[in-house]
């Protein structure tokens, strides 16, 4: 059939599918920056600092795993799929970090637009944040998206059904062995 006459349940399917990896993104992203502000928040206790920022890590997770479903529309990171799967999954981090990178300063240009304090000044406001902070932004979500992209990567090569299985599915005794 040609584009104009395909049966309505494969766009079914399709809303369907993204909304399950967009749902598995936002929950394992959920997980690696909520470890993340844990460690910080017991950290700066240490030192009689509070930091109540509980909600920040869902926020975060539901915001990036948007960023990551655009980029993957727009097909980011497609470049060494045909390597050995440590090349692209390393190349697929890197590209999306700086991505996630370019999305954060963008964002802040919109908030301040938003808000009338105009670009400039938002983005002067947000270098103002400090190198440090940046850097160890980055740093987590480099540190997030390196097994993220194996993940995915073992899942395009054998399928995410069987990723899936292999994951969250019992095996007998005798296929748990990786000597055959």
């Amino acid at each position: 059939m040609d584009a104009p006459h395909k049966p309505m349940g494969n766009v079914k399917d399709k809303v369907r599918r993204e909304l399950i990896e967009y749902a598995v993104n936002v929950a394992y992203l959920t997980l690696v920056f909520e470890a993340f502000m844990q460690y910080r928040r017991l950290t700066l206790a240490a030192y009689g600092i509070t930091d109540a920022n509980y909600w920040f890590a869902i926020v975060q997770a539901l915001v990036l795993g948007k960023v990551i479903m655009i980029g993957t529309v727009f097909r980011l990171g497609r470049g060494l799929e045909d390597k050995a799967l440590i090349y692209p999954t390393l190349y697929k981090t890197a590209v999306f970090v700086v991505f996630v990178g370019v999305f954060k300063i963008v964002e802040h240009g919109i908030k301040g637009i938003w808000n009338g304090q105009g670009l400039a000044d938002a983005l002067v406001e947000y270098s103002w944040k400090g190198s440090d902070v940046v850097l160890a932004n980055a740093l987590a979500v480099l540190v997030a998206f390196i097994p993220f992209f194996a993940i995915k990567e073992l899942g395009r090569v054998f399928g995410s059904e069987k990723i899936f299985a292999l994951f969250f599915r019992r095996r007998e005794a005798s296929q748990t062995s990786w000597i055959a």
